[in-house]
């Protein structure tokens, strides 16, 4: 009976109903898409570092593990000292500059003959390595985000690159120039931001993370095996805040929405209330239907949250190819409770509203 009840009056003003699930939806939409933006570029930029194939990476002390905030501090002398130590194969010393002025991209500078050796040299898809002080290699990503080709022309750190070749993505950074040319450009002449490491077996990297650990005590040394643990929201200053408040207009969204709907709703229905009222029906059981009522519209809310969440990265990645946003189950949970906390805390006063009412008073209402 109070199904049919709440079915009926929730499809008795469509229109209304119709505005406020829409709301719900956008309310749902903000976390999802937010949350998976953050934590899709995170996973993305950590499975990227990984992807380079290295086993150990040094950087400076009490550097971030964002390597577009390190800077370079380390002297490239390093990689010698890092070289003559037992079962290390390679190591590859890399600038990094962050391109902030046509996108988000990291620019490593790296010299092609000990970056191909750690990571296994590039896949071309067109074009060729780096041999110029002007060249510069884009991944296949960066080239269809920007409709970038062999032979062209990019400015990137207020300079003009010849683009050599279109690599395949994943070995870092989406941009690549010589490791000179960026020293040049960016007055850090015999400096580097990181050291990737390759170790001539994998069961000897513990070995080399204790060797590399004792020749440089105050360096953060790393497997980057255990990176992508540590690409979270609450190791980027700030991101976690603001995750935080986006989640709480979201909420607000939602609470106000709810709320002016079930106020406005219990107003029309005084009348409704007095009859229920009259019958026998308690304060409980008024409440139970205005949050009921809620409770279905945030539902409804939130099943089409999800699907303009899918719709909305559907568009945001055909527009910027080079963005991932990550949709997990777990974020989709969240967004429904946060969704529903959100909307039942608007409707708590307009339920608490509607129970006061006196049944006399409330038949009389005109």
């Amino acid at each position: 009976m109070i199904g049919h009840l709440i079915v009926r009056n929730i499809s008795h003003r469509p229109l209304r109903t119709a505005i406020t699930a829409i709301a719900i939806a956008v309310e749902v939409t903000l976390v999802i898409i937010v949350v998976g933006l953050t934590s899709g570029l995170l996973l993305d930029a950590a499975k990227r570092t990984e992807g380079v194939g290295a086993d150990i990476m040094v950087q400076p002390p009490s550097a971030s593990i964002f390597m577009a905030f390190s800077g370079a501090p380390m002297p490239i002398s390093i990689s010698q000292k890092l070289q003559q130590l037992a079962y290390v194969q390679a190591v590859a010393p890399v600038l990094v500059q962050f391109n902030s002025v046509n996108g988000l991209d990291l620019v490593y500078g790296i010299d092609p003959a000990t970056f191909a050796a750690v990571s296994g040299g590039f896949v071309f898809h067109k074009g060729t390595d780096l041999h110029n002080p002007d060249d510069i290699l884009v991944d296949d990503v960066y080239a269809r985000a920007k409709d970038v080709h062999v032979g062209q022309t990019v400015h990137i750190l207020e300079h003009d690159f010849h683009v050599a070749g279109i690599v395949e993505h994943g070995k870092g950074a989406r941009l690549f120039v010589l490791m000179s040319t960026l020293q040049e450009m960016s007055g850090t002449h015999d400096r580097a931001s990181v050291f990737f490491i390759k170790c001539d077996r994998s069961d000897h990297t513990p070995a080399v993370l204790d060797e590399v650990r004792g020749l440089l005590p105050r360096y953060e040394v790393r497997p980057l095996k255990e990176y992508i643990s540590l690409m979270t929201s609450s190791n980027l200053p700030g991101l976690s805040v603001f995750i935080r408040v986006m989640i709480s207009i979201a909420v607000a969204i939602g609470f106000l929405v709810i709320f002016l709907s079930m106020y406005t709703t219990v107003i029309e229905r005084t009348r409704e209330i007095g009859v229920l009222k009259s019958l026998g029906a308690s304060k409980l059981y008024i409440v139970r239907i205005v949050l009921s009522e809620t409770a279905l519209l945030c539902a409804v809310g939130d099943a089409a949250g999800v699907g303009l969440s899918y719709l909305m990265r559907t568009v945001i990645l055909a527009v910027f190819p080079s963005l991932t946003i990550l949709i997990t189950p777990k974020w989709i949970l969240l967004s429904g409770v946060i969704a529903l906390l959100g909307g039942l805390l608007g409707a708590c006063y307009p339920a608490w509203l509607a129970s006061r009412r006196d049944p006399v008073e409330a038949l009389a209402y005109e």
